[in-house]
């Protein structure tokens, strides 16, 4: 066997590392029973490595495309030439040549062809046609190749076209070493098609696993895949051709007598012919069904019909589609994202997965099945039931509108909803004691109104986490798991102690009661919204008040504020000390860490860093505060919020006793009132109370971390994010670990994490995607929900990461999601934006606090609303105006409308 030169019949995906992706697809394809793949070899990457990077002058040139950047096109466009140049250049050494030869001979004989085999020559890169990355497209593909000569020279090209520009510019924007990928170069004999195309063996429109999307086209497939040409479409479902579109086909792609290819016009009889019969295109679904069976998941797969017989070129993994989450049954089954409704629609880490599968566990219910390491709930059940559908779909909605949207249009489709998994379900889960003593306590507090049982609650769970703080202190091993695992119990316990639950729904319920009745008796909207500012006991929304606080203290001391603009995570309460001022400010600093530490982006993911261990991520925050805003702001901002919330009462109390009834009917609307004041912060605080506790666990199985790292148990500490809690607790007792699980573990989060979680997703792998109603919105404006009222223009400043967050007095918040830790923002900005959310999410309840008007569920509204621009939000409508070039101007022209 030689090291330079693979046959087909001598490689399996094993073999991906000596002959690339596209090679070792090949190999697998060659040992598939019914499969005919044309033969040929590899050309593999010890012949890359040989040629390629042992030669000093090619090697100096890769090593200097590590200092260019993403947005450098020209950079990059002039080092890649100066490297593709330089590989073409270089000699072949003739044991490789003889290799080559040889087995190209082997070819003709197995073919029976007198003289010169026609070979497709292509790149096989080892980051190529892979489970986790396509890189399609990137390299380079010669079709029609004849004569020794003509292939070791392709073979050349394709090695010097690892260095495309585009192929360069992908690698420096993803991150990817240049030297850690190399070039191995498939030549397979070429097939003079009739006809060629591609099929996926799932939808890529719909991502529907069920159906099988097959394009074709006259002679070679390059064509269409070009886009030289346009190609007929078939798609079938379970041997059933359920859609067809045939396209006008003018040209094709045929192979040149002499070697290469050349267009030619198709004639008049099959211009417009489909180019496929049925029966053709069933067998060719078959085949690709027989493919998908062997590697285990959808394909993409390059096919060539010859002779009346399917040759299959290639066969690829499909990386674009969402993972389908796992049914126990064969029945219809569809998934909601619990991301989107917890506003974390980030993909979790093994063990932030295993922790909070623990905390639901606990709880008596299910996190819900995962897939692409986030959470989906099957709501198959309560869809199915006529006693739960209308309350599900209600439930659903106020969290998300274009989820509960998506659910409708599956319950429409009856053939699939008529099938959906049942169980039996409740519509209410108030744990094990029943409704009976939650409806008690939820009347005794309405009755009352004590303004003290929000902070009575709030303390008894206070003393609970320093309770764990205490059990904690110490503690490691197996006892320290055992500690992690009973506090749950505890965590349980408040959860459903009825008394904290019916606060919570004394303030929501309340909330709910002025909205509908100030509507009908006022024609208000939205009354809730002032009376809710400044509301007492809401530590999201005192979380951005007490930050300017810190601000103010930071403005007081310029050499303080000067060093945090370059403060470093590891160093960043040492640095302070050599300041002037820097006492001030990190006591200032560690007041706020001790109170609201535990947050940090995605912080439901045990394992995302939190405030108490990077501070940097809030300096944005702080020194955007200095600039913006003047000294004094957080006391007025709370005063305005309280002053704006009893104006409001007072004028809408004074309305309604003018009404007949009114004095009656104005009694009630205070009382609501009052509790509204009184109660609806603390529905915020259940989460707060939640990463109190997470911060103590990661800071304890850190500590073990570092242990084991200490050990060479695992290389970093961070390394047991990748490890379930179980087998965490297993490693930490016995010491023993594969690593290659954490390699694996790391790749796989990492394919995850660059996947868009639908929000939506049914058993067969289709994405239902929900829509709005845009009949009534202005032409042009970006339909939404809206959740906090008012209108306002600003410039619109889009963010998707915290710590990327410069803002100005102003501007409009356009992002993705905000979890509790993006609250310290909405201090700065004049309204709010988002992609996820509902009535009763995180943003839109503390976008109300502020008094920020604010849409969210505005689909895609990252990538359709440019940084900078100016737009108009009108969060009493519920849609967004990108305003033209004409109504844009500084700071000073914001309006706001409330």
């Amino acid at each position: 066997m030689s090291a330079y030169v693979l046959g087909f019949h001598e490689i399996d995906r094993t073999a991906l590392p000596r002959v690339g992706g596209k090679g070792a697809n090949l190999g697998e394809l060659s040992s598939i029973e019914g499969v005919r793949v044309p033969g040929g070899f590899c050309v593999t990457t010890e012949a890359y490595r040989a040629v390629v990077e042992r030669d000093p002058a090619v090697g100096g040139l890769i090593d200097d495309l590590a200092g260019l950047r993403a947005g450098d096109r020209a950079g990059i466009a002039r080092a890649a030439g100066r490297l593709r140049d330089a590989i073409e250049a270089l000699p072949v050494p003739e044991e490789i040549e003889k290799d080559v030869a040889r087995r190209l001979a082997d070819l003709a004989a197995e073919t029976g062809t007198a003289g010169e085999v026609a070979c497709a020559v292509r790149s096989s890169a080892t980051a190529e046609d892979l489970p986790s990355s396509s890189f399609a497209g990137q390299q380079d593909t010669y079709l029609n190749v004849r004569g020794e000569r003509a292939v070791v020279d392709a073979v050349r090209r394709c090695w010097a076209s690892l260095f495309t520009d585009r192929a360069v510019a992908y690698r420096v924007r993803n991150g990817f070493d240049h030297r850690a990928v190399r070039a191995a170069v498939v030549v397979q004999r070429m097939v003079f098609p009739d006809a060629a195309g591609i099929m996926f063996t799932a939808d890529p429109v719909t991502s529907n696993r069920r159906v099988v999307s097959i394009d074709a086209g006259f002679g070679l497939g390059e064509a269409f895949v070009s886009g030289l040409v346009d190609a007929d479409n078939y798609r079938v479902r379970d041997g059933r051709i359920i859609g067809r579109r045939v396209a006008t086909q003018t040209r094709e792609l045929r192979a040149r007598a002499g070697g290469g290819t050349e267009e030619r016009p198709v004639e008049e009889a099959r211009r417009h012919a489909q180019t496929l019969d049925d029966a053709r295109i069933l067998r060719l679904e078959r085949l690709g069904r027989r493919i998908e069976a062997h590697f285990g998941r959808p394909q993409d797969i390059e096919w060539a019909l010859a002779d009346g017989e399917f040759h299959v070129l290639q066969s690829r993994p499909v990386t674009t589609i969402y993972p389908v989450p796992r049914a126990d049954d064969d029945r219809n089954h569809v998934y909601i994202s619990y991301g989107h409704r917890q506003m974390m629609t980030d993909a979790f880490t093994p063990l932030g997965l295993s922790m909070f599968e623990m905390f639901h566990r606990k709880l008596g219910r299910t996190a819900g099945t995962v897939a692409g390491n986030r959470f989906y709930k099957d709501l198959s059940p309560e869809l199915s039931s006529p006693l739960t559908r209308a309350a599900t779909l209600k439930s659903v909605g106020q969290a998300d509108v274009l989820m509960a949207a998506a659910l409708r249009a599956v319950l429409a489709r009856k053939d699939f909803a008529k099938d959906l998994a049942r169980r039996r379900t409740s519509l209410t889960d108030v744990g094990p004691g029943g409704p009976l003593p939650l409806v008690r306590q939820y009347l005794k507090l309405s009755r009352e109104d004590d303004p003290r049982v929000v902070p009575d609650l709030i303390a008894r769970t206070e003393a609970t986490v320093e309770e764990l703080r205490r059990s904690l202190a110490g503690a490691s091993g197996d006892a320290l798991f055992a500690a992690i695992e009973k506090d749950h119990d505890v965590i349980a316990g408040f959860t459903f102690d009825p008394r904290s639950v019916a606060a919570a729904l004394v303030g929501i319920m309340s909330v709910n009661w002025v909205d509908k009745h100030l509507a009908q008796w006022l024609g208000v909207r939205d009354a809730a919204d002032a009376v809710s500012q400044s509301a007492d006991h809401n530590v999201v929304a005192a979380m951005g008040l007490d930050l300017l606080a810190v601000s103010d203290v930071v403005r007081e001391h310029p050499e303080a504020a000067a060093y945090l603009e370059t403060a470093e995570r590891d160093t960043f309460f040492t640095g302070l000390a050599g300041v002037e001022g820097g006492e001030a400010v990190r006591r200032s600093l560690e007041e706020y860490l001790r109170a609201y530490g535990m947050h940090g982006q995605g912080g439901i993911d045990i394992t995302r860093t939190r405030w108490s261990e990077d501070p940097t991520l809030l300096v944005p925050l702080i020194l955007s505060n200095v600039r913006a805003l003047a000294p004094g702001e957080r006391e007025r901002r709370a005063e305005r919020g309280r002053a704006e919330a009893e104006r409001t009462m007072n004028d809408l109390l004074e309305r309604i006793r003018k009404l007949p009834g009114g004095s009656r009917k104005a009694a009630r609307a205070a009382r609501r009132m009052s509790l509204i004041r009184h109660f609806i912060g603390y529905r915020e605080y259940s989460k707060h109370a939640l990463l109190q506790r997470y911060e103590l666990y990661k800071r304890a199985l850190l500590a073990e971390a570092r242990r084991l790292a200490l050990q060479g148990v695992v290389e970093e500490p961070e390394d047991v994010y990748f490890l379930s809690f179980e087998e965490l607790r297993q490693v930490v007792n016995t010491g023993r670990l594969d690593r290659t699980l954490i390699t694996e573990r790391r790749a796989a989060h990492e394919t995850y994490r660059k996947l868009t979680p639908p929000r939506v997703i049914t058993s067969e792998g289709e994405v239902i995607d929900g829509a709005y109603d845009t009949g009534t919105l202005p032409e042009g404006a970006l339909p939404g929900v809206a959740v906090s009222s008012g209108v306002v223009e600003g410039r619109a400043r889009v963010v998707l990461d915290m710590a990327d967050a410069e803002v100005e007095e102003g501007d409009i918040l356009v992002t993705v999601f905000t979890d509790p830790s993006w609250s310290p923002l909405f201090v700065s900005v004049k309204g709010v934006v988002m992609e996820v959310g509902g009535v009763m999410t995180h943003g839109a309840v503390v976008a109300r606090e502020y008094g920020l008007p604010s849409v969210v569920g505005v689909e895609g509204a990252t990538r359709r609303i440019r940084d900078g621009q100016r737009i108009r939000v009108n969060g009493s409508e519920g849609y967004v105006e990108v305003l033209p070039d004409e109504a844009r101007g500084g700071q000073g022209g914001a309006r706001e409308q409330r």
